[in-house]
C-alpha cells in the first residue's frame, strides 16, 4: 500500500509540473501576441487620425471654394464680369485647391510610411518608452528622460545609442523633413551648479540630442534645431511622481520643410480671392 501511494504521488507531482510547463509557455504566446496587438492598434491609430484630418482639410477646402463662388457671383453680378472671365477665375480656383490636396496628401502618406517604418524598427522595450503620434501632418515621437540622459544630466547615456540610431536612420531617409528637437521638464527646480533653471536644462537636452545625432549618425545639421520649454509644456499634472515623469521628455518632431509651403503658396493663382 505503501509502494502504491508513493506512485500515485509520484505521478502526481509529474502532471503538476507539466501543467505548469504548459502554462509558462501558454503566457509567453499570449505576452507575445499582446504586444504584437499593440503595436497593430498604435499603427492603426496614427493611420485614423490621419485619415480625419485628411477630411477635415477637405471640408474647409469646400468651404473655401464655395466662399470664392459666392464672391465671384456676386461680383459678377455687381460689376457686370463676363461669364467667361468668371469660369476661368472657379477652374484656377479648383486647381489650386486640387494642388494643394494633392501635396497634402502625399505628405499624409509619407508621414505614415514614416511612422510604421519607425515603429517596426523600435523592439518591444523601446516602444514601452517611445510614443509616436502623427497630429496635422506632424510626426511627434516623444522619448523619457531617463532612456536618453544620465539622472539629473544633459549628458545621452549609454543604452540611448541604439533608439537614437533607427530614429537617425528614419531621419536620413526622409531628407525632405525638417527636424526639430525639443526638451520638456517637470516642475521640480534644479539644484546644479551650472545649469540655472528648468529652462536650461531643457535646451541643454535637446542640444545633446541633436549633437549626438549630428556626430554619431550623420544627420545634416542644416536639418536639426534645437529647442527647450522647460516646465511650461506639460502634458499631465506635475503633483505625482509618475506625471513628473511623463512631463520629463524629449520630443523630436518631423515636419516638411517650410520652404516647399512658401513655394505652395508662391503658386496661388493671383485671381484667387477675385
Amino acid at each position: 500500500m505503501l509502494a502504491l501511494a508513493a506512485v500515485v504521488l509520484l505521478m502526481s507531482s509529474c502532471a503538476s509540473k507539466k501543467d505548469l510547463l504548459n502554462c509558462q509557455t501558454e503566457n509567453r504566446q499570449l505576452m507575445g501576441n499582446y504586444q504584437e496587438a499593440k503595436e497593430q492598434l498604435a499603427a492603426s491609430t496614427a493611420r485614423v487620425q490621419s485619415l480625419e484630418e485628411q477630411l477635415a482639410q477637405a471640408k474647409r477646402d469646400y468651404a473655401r471654394l464655395q466662399k470664392s463662388l459666392d464672391k465671384s457671383l456676386s461680383n459678377a453680378s455687381q460689376n457686370n464680369v463676363s461669364i467667361d472671365k468668371l469660369v476661368d477665375q472657379i477652374n484656377e480656383s479648383n486647381q489650386y485647391i486640387r494642388h494643394l490636396v494633392e501635396v497634402k496628401s502625399k505628405s499624409d502618406s509619407l508621414n505614415m510610411v514614416l511612422t510604421n517604418n519607425l515603429t517596426r524598427s523600435l523592439s518591444k522595450e523601446e516602444m514601452k518608452e517611445v510614443d509616436i503620434q502623427v497630429l496635422k501632418g506632424v510626426v511627434y515621437i516623444s522619448l523619457a528622460d531617463n532612456m536618453l540622459y544620465k539622472s539629473g544630466s544633459y549628458e545621452i547615456n549609454s543604452r540611448a545609442r541604439e533608439t537614437l540610431s533607427k530614429i537617425a536612420k528614419i531621419i536620413v531617409d526622409y531628407s525632405d523633413y525638417d527636424v526639430l528637437v525639443e526638451g520638456n521638464t517637470d516642475d521640480v527646480p534644479i539644484t546644479r551648479e551650472n545649469i540655472r533653471n528648468n529652462w536650461d536644462l531643457s535646451c541643454l537636452r535637446a542640444s545633446s540630442v541633436v549633437q549626438y545625432l549630428q556626430n554619431n549618425f550623420g544627420v545634416d545639421p542644416k536639418r536639426l534645431t534645437a529647442g527647450g520649454r522647460g516646465e511650461y509644456n506639460p502634458i499631465t499634472g506635475n503633483d505625482t511622481e509618475v506625471g513628473r515623469q511623463r512631463n520629463r521628455r524629449t520630443q523630436i518632431i518631423i515636419t516638411p520643410k517650410l520652404d516647399q509651403f512658401m513655394e505652395l503658396i508662391d503658386e496661388a493663382p493671383a485671381d484667387s480671392e477675385k
